[in-house]
């Protein structure tokens, strides 16, 4: 399914915080607390109906519940042997919730895992085999995109990138690969890269976008969206949190309101020609149907970049 390039896109919501707020019985974890991707297998009509939701909200793109579904991660879990089987499952549910609406889209989605390459938690060879692992059983599942997403070091970012890239040759068919990079409030991923040096290192690459997602609202990605509209070539993506996560009578919260979230991201889209937004931990459905509504009409405009051009953040 080709993607049209120069539409505007609008991401459902994270799976994680939405699970979270199901309320579902302990008979469908059984011992795999905390694992959202055994979901998939255990509770099949619960991704079904949260991915629905999004959709109902008019989402276009709707990220597989396999944030954590490489063999890094699922081995916590003494899930590695299900790798195929979990990713598979996923995209047949982001699937069946779509049906046959028109101009939908199923986006692997694949993130950052528990361990650092750039800190020496795990080496170069078995990151790749992981994440090629999972590439290829989202790929032959039909996703029509994937995600590399929630990057929090650059390494593992070109890791996720490089793998992707092999494995369509192996499959002799390419998919669109969105990069997303998470900041924190200290201006750099978490292994100090800033903005300026991870468009650098990702520049080479035929990425689909290239943009931002998690760790903050959006009021903390301004300046971070600024340089991306003068210095990245193709497609931006925005996907923040609701905000800084905050504790609220024992449970995390996110405190942007649907409104004011849509408004901010409406900015982002005229002042900076961001053409793919959606929201991370804390949006709902409304939080979309909110974004969809305002963003009825509006049309990215185009942007003059300044390649390889050094220049720090402003």
């Amino acid at each position: 399914m080709k993607i049209d390039e120069h539409k505007l896109l609008i991401v459902d919501g994270a799976c994680g915080t939405n699970i979270q707020g199901m309320d579902l019985p302990p008979s469908v974890w059984g011992d795999k607390e905390g694992c959202n991707e055994y979901l998939n297998l255990s509770a099949p009509e619960a991704v079904v109906a949260l991915h629905g939701s999004f959709i109902d909200a008019g989402a276009m793109i709707i990220e597989t519940n396999t944030f954590g579904a490489t063999r890094i991660v699922l081995a916590e879990y003494g899930l590695e042997s299900r790798v195929t089987e979990i990713n598979a499952a996923a995209v047949a549910h982001a699937r069946a919730a779509i049906g046959s609406r028109p101009d939908r889209y199923v986006a692997g989605s694949i993130g950052p895992g528990t361990k650092l390459p750039s800190l020496g938690h795990i080496s170069y060879e078995a990151m790749h085999a992981a994440y090629t692992e999972q590439i290829l059983a989202l790929a032959e599942a039909g996703a029509d995109l994937l995600i590399v997403e929630t990057s929090q070091d650059i390494l593992q970012t070109r890791i996720a990138v490089i793998a992707c890239l092999e494995a369509f040759e192996h499959l002799g068919r390419v998919l669109p690969i969105m990069a997303s990079l998470t900041f924190e409030r200290t201006g750099t991923m978490l292994v100090g890269t800033d903005i300026a040096a991870a468009v650098a290192s990702l520049e080479p690459f035929p990425l689909f976008s290239l943009g931002l997602n998690c760790a903050t609202g959006p009021a903390d990605m301004v300046s971070k969206m600024r340089f991306l509209a003068r210095h990245w070539p193709g497609r931006i993506s925005c996907i923040p949190n609701q905000g800084l996560p905050e504790i609220v009578d024992g449970k995390t919260t996110y405190p942007l309101a649907p409104e004011a979230y849509a408004r901010l991201m409406k900015e982002f889209v005229l002042q900076y020609g961001v053409s793919i937004v959606g929201g991370c931990c804390g949006t709902t459905p409304e939080h979309t149907r909110r974004l969809v509504r305002e963003l009825e009409g509006v049309v990215p405009p185009e942007r003059a970049v300044a390649l390889a051009q050094e220049e720090s953040e402003e």
